[in-house]
């Protein structure tokens, strides 16, 4: 017999658009908000007070901590970690106000998304200005505000944001082993740069 599927959590305290789509596992703390058409992965943590706009995407196992603002339309990968008060920006030319001083509606701009690959960390505090990507198993420090696309792998930094360094699936910087080869002092694993783009070795 198929083992039973986890239980879906919400904190009484949260806000979760009854056209929300929560995945088996997925927990919802207190005072989080999760709009309506947004769609969450598997065994997903949406932290107290963060915000998941209208139909942001989520893969399965994702991390997003206290008070982060993930606003639509973000898409985020398989185990995708975002930190504490991370913002993920929508809007390249924000006003409150059209030219004429009238209040700006919804036509009167298009949002922007920013897209997390596979296993990326973002950082506490970091904010990334859509529209940008984030490559597989990246990690934007904190504090750090990405206004360029980021490559897989790459160990990111600074205002504005720029590669220091490349770190593994494990999420531990690098070390070059030897020109061109990298190597994971947690694991042991090997990557390999070409053209400053860095990939696992093939095996």
């Amino acid at each position: 017999m198929a083992p039973a599927a986890a239980r879906t959590r919400i904190a009484a305290s949260a806000d979760v658009s009854a056209e929300a789509t929560l995945g088996n596992g997925t927990s919802i703390w207190h005072l989080a908000q999760v709009r309506e058409s947004a769609v969450l992965g598997e065994n997903c943590i949406v932290g107290r007070g963060a915000y998941i706009g209208t139909g942001v995407q989520m893969g399965d196992n994702c991390k997003v901590q206290n008070y982060a603002l993930v606003y639509e339309p973000a898409v985020l990968g398989n185990g995708v970690f975002i930190g504490p008060a991370v913002v993920l920006t929508n809007d390249t030319y924000p006003r409150a106000i059209t030219p004429d001083g009238s209040l700006k509606s919804a036509d009167d701009w298009e949002p922007v998304g920013v897209v997390i690959d596979e296993g990326a960390s973002i950082g506490a505090r970091a904010t990334c200005v859509a529209p940008v990507r984030i490559g597989e198993w990246a990690t934007v420090a904190a504090g750090a505000v990405v206004v360029k696309d980021v490559l897989p792998f790459a160990l990111v930094a600074g205002v504005p944001a720029r590669r220091i360094g490349w770190v593994g699936k494990a999420g531990v910087p690098l070390t070059e082993s030897e020109p061109g080869v990298w190597l994971c002092p947690s694991t042991g694993t090997r990557y390999i740069e070409t053209e400053g783009v860095l990939a696992l070795e093939e095996q």
